[in-house]
């Protein structure tokens, strides 16, 4: 027999435990939930769309490469033994093709529950040398396909039965050198993660943001292969002294996609091992500053020795 203490009566009262204790950390934590997970075909994606599977969510994983999220479905069902993930193709640039994702996503399943935005991308460059198409070919990509997936999920579903929703950004807190464009769009997902917290929390709809700092992948090192030595050199900038993983970004998008965080919205968790603390960026910075130090003259050119 347990005891608990009233503070009232100022004294010791028994009380029966509950028999079982059902914690939101368990199987089936979203069984008969749908999910839409974008660039759910690799990488982050890839991972977070097997978590949410293997704790009974239906996800469906889009990418404008139909044969990169057929595969991965492929593999994943054979993984889980049960068809739980579904490949439907879509450009997020595109706002007639995010529509028709959203709206065949509720045709088949009858819900939308939960939303990934982890569709993006990027190039390394400095920004002097980005010309404008591939300025806007970052900015389309990554915040006005945010927008289109955030607009159309709640126009499908969400509006009126709410939902819970993770946008993907990255470690940008100390500016994005050699990445500018990124940085730039990234920033915008994070205040529109804070308007919509508000905007949306009458419709019940919950709205964060995971900020990964270097996540290594097989398929993150093939898209800066012309840097070989990237994620190795960054390490030294990392206090954890290693990249991350998928399945570290995986197991935070699962909480704030559950109840067990019902009362977070509008904020952004860092997964980057105390690297933005550090104050280092992801990308060395020459050292051959040509900065010129200034002190007060006089009129005669005579430098103060205050």
């Amino acid at each position: 027999m347990a005891i608990r203490y009233n503070i009232f009566q100022r004294k010791h009262v028994p009380f029966k435990m509950a028999a079982k204790f059902g914690s939101v950390f368990r199987d089936g934590l979203f069984k008969n939930q749908v999910a839409v997970v974008t660039g759910g075909g690799t990488g982050i994606g890839k991972a977070i769309a097997y978590e949410l599977a293997t704790l009974g969510c239906n996800v469906v994983i889009s990418s404008r490469k139909k044969e990169v999220i057929e595969k991965s479905s492929k593999e994943l069902n054979e993984r889980l033994k049960k068809e739980k993930v579904f490949a439907i193709p879509c450009n997020i640039r595109k706002e007639e093709e995010v529509s028709s994702l959203m709206k065949e996503t509720v045709s088949k399943f009858g819900q939308l529950n939960y939303l990934v935005n982890n569709g993006g991308g990027q190039f390394i460059s400095p920004f002097s040398m980005i010309n404008k198409k591939g300025w806007s070919a970052v900015i389309d990509t990554n915040l006005n396909g945010t927008f289109h997936c955030l607009k159309e999920a709640y126009n499908a579903w969400m509006g009126k039965h709410g939902g819970s929703i993770v946008n993907i950004t990255v470690d940008n807190f100390n500016g994005m050198p050699y990445m500018s464009h990124s940085g730039a769009a990234r920033a915008g997902v994070t205040n529109l993660t804070k308007t919509l917290a508000l905007e949306w929390a009458p419709n019940n709809i919950r709205i964060n943001c995971v900020a990964p700092g270097v996540i290594y992948s097989d398929t993150a090192a093939a898209n800066y292969k012309d840097h070989p030595t990237l994620f190795e050199e960054v390490k030294k900038s990392i206090p954890f002294k290693r990249t991350g993983t998928v399945e570290e970004i995986s197991g935070t998008v699962c909480f704030l996609l559950s109840p067990a965080a019902s009362f977070i919205s509008g904020d952004v968790w860092k997964i980057d091992g105390a690297q933005s603390l550090n104050g280092h960026n992801t990308f060395e910075l020459p050292n051959n500053y040509k900065t010129k130090e200034y002190s007060w003259q006089d009129l005669d050119g005579f430098k103060s020795k205050l």
